[in-house]
């Protein structure tokens, strides 16, 4: 019995500490070191780092620009996250309690622009906005509304609402499958009792359907608004680069501005941190308001 629990325990530490010692190595050990390198001025380029404390937080927290990315990074998070989950759910349910013969079709239409590169995605937005030759202003002026025409990713007033149903777009395929996955699960005798005692089908919807669906629109909910942060970053990048005049940079994006362009790896380093401390302080707040109990 000695012999085969050990075995059996050898067994496990060689399938467990190879994947231990990856992730401690590019994923601990890289963020040890940002918090290590957040205390030094130094270029990146060169071996040489001064130590100067927390004098990197002290000029972040005093950088106009600093604040406007941050800004920007919570008005793409609330926008995006609120109506791509409420889209989502709305297209899951329809999907879910109608008897439509081309349910299947639907699914794979909605969840396709998921399956596209950021890049395509932020290029074909890119092109649906310009002023001159893109779609949106050019059907405006067919309807008669030219009076609501822009230069959609070149004013300060709607670049980021641009930026942000291009995320919607590209997102909301995605949480509508795994939403789908979750009310497929739900007994269908419930809906059947819900239209016996004349439950509307948005009563059925608060009170049947997203109760027992809560666990994954919790899950759903962190993870979307975690990734969001770096998603914004990749389509602030292709569409417009921070432009105009830095109103639609985000915190990945300034972050990475200082490092490469600006070689100034410490003060990203401090970026970095305050994206951290947030992303996880954020998480923990959400997983708080929306516990709920069995």
């Amino acid at each position: 019995m000695h012999s085969r629990k050990m075995r059996r325990n050898g067994f496990l530490l060689f399938c467990i500490v190879p994947s231990l010692v990856l992730y401690l190595y590019f994923m601990v050990y890289p963020s040890v070191t940002v918090f290590i390198n957040s205390a030094f001025s130094w270029s990146g380029l060169s071996p040489v780092k001064e130590f100067i404390g927390f004098e990197n937080f002290k000029t972040l927290f005093a950088d106009e620009r600093f604040w406007t990315a941050f800004k920007n990074t919570i008005f793409l998070m609330v926008m995006v996250t609120i109506i791509t989950m409420v889209l989502s759910m709305f297209l899951a349910y329809t999907l879910t309690r109608t008897k439509l013969r081309e349910k299947n079709l639907y699914r794979t239409l909605f969840f396709f622009p998921n399956v596209l590169s950021v890049v395509v995605i932020g290029v074909l937005f890119e092109q649906i906005y310009a002023p001159q030759t893109g779609i949106l202003n050019a059907g405006l002026s067919k309807l008669g509304l030219s009076e609501f025409a822009h230069a959609w990713l070149g004013e300060p007033e709607t670049v980021l609402g641009a930026i942000g149903v291009a995320m919607v777009w590209q997102a909301f395929g995605y949480y509508m499958v795994m939403y789908l996955a979750g009310m497929d699960s739900i007994s269908p005798e419930l809906y059947e009792v819900a239209d016996i005692e004349g439950a509307s089908k948005a009563y059925q919807f608060f009170h049947v359907t997203l109760p027992l669906m809560w666990e994954i629109v919790r899950v759903t909910l962190v993870f979307f608004i975690i990734t969001n942060i770096n998603m914004s970053f990749l389509f602030v990048s292709v569409m417009t680069d921070g432009a105009p005049n830095g109103s639609s940079e985000v915190l990945l994006s300034y972050m990475y501005r200082q490092a490469f362009t600006n070689a100034n790896f410490g003060y990203a380093m401090a970026v970095a941190v305050i994206i951290f401390l947030f992303s996880f302080a954020l998480a923990l707040v959400i997983n708080k308001l929306t516990e709920s109990k069995e």
